[in-house]
Parts: structure tokens; sequence; C-alpha cells
């Protein structure tokens, strides 16, 4: 995997035309014949005429004997769309050759830098032919490495690393959280499985979920209960959150608790967790203080923070002088505080106080209105909302639903009914702000193509900072109103689809099969916002299918959009297959010509695949400048 990540463009397309080659080469000669280069284009996905195919065998067969070897086994030629030769000939002129100048030209073009020694650069980069790259030249071939490499990705390369201010509390942060972790299957009959977890963590996942149910010789177990699920022990788990919480982030974890142990076996929990954790497992608040905000991701690196029932108030538990509660209310009175004490000793007669301590910032108190959370909550608690609440939350109080995750965490879960472990869409919870939208990992589809999409950005490190009108306590912005959120008008984004390259077959086709490709382009966000067009399907070509078809959308809150390419094979008798896809947050799209690297339905790349776009961003005239 290393290895193949570590690859430059040219070296992957070399690496796929090799295996396209070795496939297609039947009796394993190294040549290819008429017929066995048939037989590739079908693999390659191109339906071509016989007469046509058979001029460009002659013309690649230098040597007359009907077989082709070593450079005659010219794929450039296919690889390098008629579109590409087009935009190179609008900047390079009547030599077919860029100069540093002509590039720079078109990097300005592009939004990009577009300094001289940029261009220079480049070339000396993406160059293939030695003795242009001296004299400051680019050749096609070079022009096209450079725009298929990541310098020409529609995902901005400077957002796929850390670039947000992670220094603020983490309500202010949407968190990549999972569903029910353990599970790598359904939810009825599924198997149980540290692979779930380990998953999870190395997807950028911040938030994780573990079922814990009594097991034998006093040892914990975890499963889905009153089901058919396989168990494993709780220790295991734990170990395997040791061992890969920081890999893919140095973030923090929050590791949910759904506790239904009796109290000998909470004991075993806690013990477990600050065994194999040690100085991981969170146990204080950070400065020994009752906090009055949550701590920011920054202060919290390498710590796993668990969620779960509490006894009493934090501050109860903390050691030192001086430490009082924040006065979160001129309400209280003596009603509030004797109802403290009554949910106190109800705890504390089902929960082991061991367990109960190792809950710091992420209490679970039970939703009780958006009025009463402001009147008597602390930043300390979190609730959670099943799917089906938090909607009736959205289009009853939105504006006060944004306004209360400015200050707390609330977590989303899927309705229980779903035993297949599908998705809800997360996209209307993160309109309002919610952080801990969990969602099952393990089942593929548009839900977790908008989860991956969203936490693409900033290195995948499970932290997304929310716009600034979500953090803002007194907020007027609510998702139903967009023009609740101040700032200029909306903005369009037209896409231009110019071209597709090298289109994956789809998944259990018939052999020979060639795919008719389509491309969809669907807009999440606010309410306003949500759209979907797609172009023309093209017939018998998933090779170098050209559609050359522009689509336009209007973004009334683009910071809450994602944008979703879907290619799909189409058929008149039934639905449309998948092909592949890609999701990125609008923040993150890049201007100008790019390239789409399309994914696979699992979110695995499927290189070389990808879509040829022309992307522009048009902003609302703002007020005149003085």
């Amino acid at each position: 995997m290393g290895r193949l990540q570590a690859m430059s463009q040219m070296e992957k397309l070399d690496h796929w035309i090799h295996g396209v080659l070795q496939r297609a080469d039947r009796n394993k000669d190294n040549k290819m014949s008429f017929r066995e280069v048939k037989s590739m284009l079908r693999m390659l996905n191109i339906d071509m005429d016989d007469v046509y195919a058979s001029k460009l065998f002659k013309e690649c067969d230098h040597s007359g004997n009907e077989r082709l070897e070593g450079r005659e086994l010219e794929l450039w030629r296919l690889l390098r769309g008629q579109e590409l030769e087009e935009l190179f000939g609008c900047y390079s002129g009547e030599d077919r050759v860029l100069s540093a100048e002509e590039l720079q030209d078109f990097l300005r073009d592009q939004g990009e830098d577009s300094s001289l020694s940029q261009a220079r650069a480049i070339i000396c980069t993406y160059e293939l032919n030695e003795k242009a790259k001296q004299q400051e030249l680019m050749m096609l071939d070079g022009f096209m490495m450079y725009l298929l490499s990541a310098a020409g990705d529609i995902l901005n390369q400077e957002h796929t690393k850390v670039h947000q201010d992670m220094s603020q509390p983490l309500s202010h942060y949407f968190i990549s959280s999972s569903h029910n972790t353990y599970l790598i299957e359904d939810q009825i009959r599924g198997q149980s499985s540290i692979e779930g977890y380990i998953r999870a963590l190395k997807r950028g996942c911040r938030c994780l979920e573990v079922d814990c149910w009594d097991g034998p010789n006093g040892e914990p177990m975890v499963y889905h209960g009153h089901t058919f699920t396989s168990k494993i022990p709780f220790r295991e788990v734990v170990s395997t959150l040791g061992k890969y919480a920081f890999k893919t982030s140095d973030y923090p974890v929050i590791l949910s608790l759904e506790n239904h142990c009796s109290m000998e076996q909470q004991e075993v929990l806690a013990q477990q967790l600050k065994d194999i954790l040690g100085e991981q497992l969170l146990t204080t608040t950070i400065d020994g203080h009752v906090p009055t905000q949550l701590p920011s991701p920054e202060e919290l690196k390498h710590k796993i923070l668990l969620k779960g029932k509490k006894i009493g108030r934090l501050e109860d538990t903390l050691d030192g002088p001086g430490d009082e509660a924040p006065d979160v209310s001129d309400n209280d009175n003596g009603a509030e505080a004797e109802e403290e004490k009554r949910r106190a000793k109800k705890d504390k007669e089902s929960l082991a106080q061991a367990l109960s301590d190792c809950v710091i910032y992420c209490k679970n108190v039970p939703f009780r209105g958006f009025q009463e959370a402001r009147s008597h909550s602390r930043p300390s608690e979190i609730s959670s909302l099943s799917e089906a609440k938090a909607r009736k939350l959205i289009r009853d109080e939105g504006n006060e639903f944004v306004r209360h995750n400015a200050w707390q965490l609330t977590r989303i879960y899927p309705s229980g009914m779903r035993t297949d472990s599908s998705n809800y869409s997360p996209q209307e919870m993160w309109n309002v702000g919610c952080q801990i939208v969990a969602l099952n990992f393990q089942t593929a589809g548009t839900e977790m193509d908008l989860c991956d999409g969203l936490f693409s950005q900033t290195g995948c490190c499970g932290y997304v900072l929310k716009p600034p009108f979500m953090r803002d306590e007194e907020t007027l912005f609510n998702p139903s109103d967009p023009s609740s959120r101040e700032g200029p008008g909306p903005i369009t984004l037209t896409i231009q689809v110019i071209s597709g390259q090298q289109l994956p077959k789809v998944a259990n086709s018939k052999e020979g099969a060639i795919i008719d490709p389509l491309v969809r382009v669907e807009i999440y966000g606010v309410p306003a916002d949500q759209a979907h067009q797609e172009t023309k399907y093209i017939e018998n070509n998933g090779f170098n299918p050209r559609w050359d078809e522009t689509l336009q959308f209007q973004l009334h809150v683009p910071e809450l959009a994602l944008i979703r390419f879907v290619v799909e094979d189409y058929d008149k008798t039934s639905r449309n297959d998948f092909v592949g896809q890609f999701t990125l947050a609008f923040a993150n799209i890049k201007p100008g010509y790019r390239h789409i690297h399309l994914l696979s339905k699992d979110g695995t790349s499927i290189p070389p695949s990808s879509l040829f776009v022309h992307i522009c961003i048009t902003k609302p005239p703002g007020p005149e400048q003085d």
C-alpha cells in the first residue's frame, strides 16, 4: 500500500498498462496479435469498430509481422484524450510545445501560483522528455502527467493536511463518529470483531461505540445485546484502541460506552481501561478545574475520553480548594438541587464509582429540551438523540439546535429499526451543527461517501471546524432559512463535465460487457441547496467517453455544501449500475481544469479511473470598496 501511494502518476499508468497487457496476452509470448488487441480493447471498456481498430493496429505495427511488441504497444495514443490535446493547443500555439511563459498563462487561468519560477518547477517535475526539460519546455505527455497528478486534482492538496485552527472547544468541530463499531456486518446475526475498530480508526474515526455486557469468568464482553451477533472480550477492544487510536490522527478519541454490565463487571471495565490505556485515558480535567467550556482537540492530543454515565456532577469528583461549579443559572433553587441529589443517588445504585470517575468531559445526560439545557446543563455533558428525534428538533427548533451545539456536544445515532446496518443522511444533522453524527462505517453507500468527503479535509484527522456562524451561541442561523446566514448572496458553481478516463467495468458484469456511462453531480447541504443534475449517457465507451456538458448550481450556504460526483452505467430497463464516485466539501474545490480520481463503492481508489472537468465559482458582487 505504501509503495502504491508513493508512485508517481507516470508509474501508476505504467503499472496499470502492464497489468492490462498481461491479461490480454493469452499465449504469454509478450506479443499482441490483432485478436488479442481486440480483447484488450474490450477489457479497457472500448467498443471499437474493426476497421478503425485494424487501422490503429497497422499504424503501430512498424515491423509488419502482424504482432505488436515492445514500443509498438503504444497505449499512449489511446490514453491521450483529444480534449487534452485541444486544451494544450490553446496555450502552446502552432509549435505544439509549451514554454515556461505559456505554462504561466495556463496557471494564471487556473487560479494557481503563476510565477515563472513555479512554471519552471512544474516542467522540471512532470516533463518526460529530458531534452525538452533542459530547454524548459513542456510536451503534451508532460502536460498530461501534470494534470493527472495531485497538483491537477479537484481536491485542494493544502487541505489534505491539518490546516484549520485546532485550538477551539470540541463543540466547535464536526467529529468523525461510528455506530456499533464492533460490528462488521448486520445488527442481528453479524460478526463482532476488533477489525471494525481498526478499520474505523484507520479511516480517521474519532468517536467509537462499545456495547458491554456481562461475560463468563468475570470478563465483560462486547456485542449487540439480545441478538445473535458474535462476542469479543472488552479487553481486546481496549487493547486494539490503545494500539491504533493515534496511528492516523493525533487528536482525541471518544469511546462511547453503552454499559449493560453488573456492578462487579463494571469494576472490571474500569480496571481494564486504566491498566491497558494508562496515561492515554483522561481521568481528570486538563487543568484540574471545572470547565466553563470544553477543551480543544489540540489540548487533548493523544488522549482517550470515556463517554458514559457519571454519578453526580463533575465538580463533585474534583479535588483541591476553590473548585466551584460555574454559575449556570440565576434560577437555581432548592428544588433543583434536590433533583440533582436524587439523580446522583439513583446512579450510585447502578453505576460503579470507579467507572464513573473515568468519565470527565462527556457525561451522558437525558435531553429535556433546549431551554433546560441552556439553564442547567454544563459543557461537559452530552445528550444522545435518535435520528427521528433529531429530525423533529431540526424541523421545529432549527435555530435553537444550532445555538445548543455551539457550546455542548450532541450525538445522533441510527434508528433501532435499521437491522441491516443501513445509514441515515448525516447532512441534515451537520446542518444544525451536531458534532457526533454516528454512522455504520461497515455499510458502504452515499452516507459514508458524504462522511468521507467531509472529513477528507484537514488531513483526515477526524475533526473539521464548523463555520463561524455555527460557533456563535447567539447565532440567528437556521438551515431551513438560508437568509438567516449573514453574508453575501448565493454562489454559482458551474461544472463542465468534459470526459472520463479508463472507467472500470461494473462489478459482476457479463464478460465483454461495455458500460454506457453518465455523470451525475449531487449537491448536499441545507434544504435550499439540495440538488442534482446529470449528463447524457455515452454508448459503449468506458475508456474515454466525452460529454462536454455544463451543469450549474446555486449555493446559498456553501460552507455546508458537499459535492458528490457519481458515474453510473445507464440501463433503460432497470436501475443504473454504480461505476465510481468522489465526494468533497465545496470549501475544498479547486477551480479550473481538474481531474477527479474516482473511488469504488467502499471508498477505495480505482486508478487510473478519473473524470476531467472544468470548475468555475462565481461569487456575488460584494459591497463597493472605498
